[in-house]
């Protein structure tokens, strides 16, 4: 049976260097995607990969 989900989020603020924010910023708008979504994408991409002894 077809089930609409809502996702969840949350607002966070965090701290980034500037070089930083410039590299993604720049990435994002050569993607074509939002600076919040690029961020995320990184994010969850870092976590799935990590070492495993180092996601305990």
């Amino acid at each position: 049976m077809f089930e609409i989900k809502k996702p969840t989020s949350s607002n966070k603020t965090i701290r980034m260097p500037d070089n930083l924010i410039e590299k993604l910023e720049k990435l994002a708008g050569k993607h074509d995607i939002s600076f919040n979504q690029l961020v995320v994408q990184c994010c969850e991409y870092a976590l799935e990969n990590m070492k495993s002894e180092e996601k305990k």
